[in-house]
């Protein structure tokens, strides 16, 4: 059983167009081993399947973990084109501009938020939270009033803000910063679900049991800013590997958590079965229907405001 209302997809990339030489030949593939971003176009029948009716565009500014960046203005023409389709929020890398710990990022954070960027992300510059350069850009969205999308990294990952094992510095932000609202990613975010999490898997799509005591919930519970989406494998095998604390995490942090996918090809998914994870749980009564529509669309809407 699924609600009338539709699904806002929190987290999705997309580029405008590529023709069939460009398919084939690869230049459009952002990461290895990966194929080129969906299409508007293609994204829709995709949609339709989810049931979702808008998705929050996500522009690609910086260098790492792929050659193929999406500028904010490719995707302020998509939304241009689509408006009845996306959102959007721009992106600035740290280092952008002068490169300097105190660059205006504020100029070019209100240049997109006046062209109806709805906030920030998603950030994935391998810098540390702590680093000046980052704390910069935290400053400015949180005078701008800008949320921020973030995606960790470990170490060894290509790509994502840096942060150790436990996420102390991603604490230390979210204490800094109280009034920006930091939006949660990855899978070294999410394996920090469960207490058990170590070095080795912290970058894992970990399965089975979760052990009470996680930092995620934790940190979910001592600041009010933390928010997080459950787009991709990293946020579905986080809610469902271990169902009963999947929807009673849900049930917990339902006013700070929001839908997501996190398409990055036009293919089939894992995640996409998320749709089914909400929708049985709100079902089987094991969902409130207040948590099952925030997440959904409520608090999407919200923050999109």
């Amino acid at each position: 059983m699924r609600l009338a209302m539709k699904r806002i997809d929190m987290h999705i990339h997309s580029i405008m167009h590529y023709d069939e030489y460009e398919k084939e030949s690869d230049i459009l593939r952002p990461y290895p081993n990966t194929g080129t971003f969906a299409t508007p176009e293609e994204l829709k029948p995709v949609y339709a399947r989810l049931g979702i009716e808008k998705g929050v565009l996500l522009p690609i500014v910086s260098m790492e973990g792929q050659h193929r960046m999406m500028s904010n203005e490719e995707i302020y023409r998509i939304v241009c084109a689509y408006p009845d389709m996306f959102y959007w929020y721009c992106n600035v890398d740290p280092r952008c501009h002068t490169n300097s710990n105190d660059t205006d990022l504020g100029y070019f954070i209100e240049h997109y938020k006046k062209l109806g960027a709805k906030g920030i992300g998603e950030v994935t510059s391998k810098l540390a939270f702590d680093d000046p350069k980052m704390r910069n850009l935290f400053y400015h969205a949180q005078k701008l009033d800008m949320p921020l999308l973030f995606h960790i990294g470990a170490d060894k990952e290509p790509y994502g803000i840096f942060d150790e094992l436990g996420l102390p510095l991603l604490e230390r932000t979210l204490n800094d910063y109280p009034d920006l609202k930091f939006i949660g990613h990855s899978a070294s975010f999410w394996s920090h679900i469960s207490k058990d999490v170590k070095e080795e898997t912290r970058s894992s799509y970990n399965k089975g049991p979760v052990v009470e005591g996680g930092r995620i919930p934790e940190l979910m519970k001592k600041y009010p800013n933390l928010y997080a989406d459950i787009s991709a494998n990293s946020g579905y095998y986080a809610i469902t590997r271990d169902p009963d604390f999947g929807y009673a995490f849900l049930e917990k942090f339902q006013d700070r958590l929001f839908y997501g996918t996190d398409i990055c090809a036009p293919r089939e998914y894992v995640f996409f079965n998320m749709v089914n994870f909400l929708d049985d749980g709100y079902r089987e009564n094991r969902l409130s229907k207040a948590a099952y529509e925030k997440i959904n669309r409520f608090n999407a809407e919200n923050i999109l405001k």
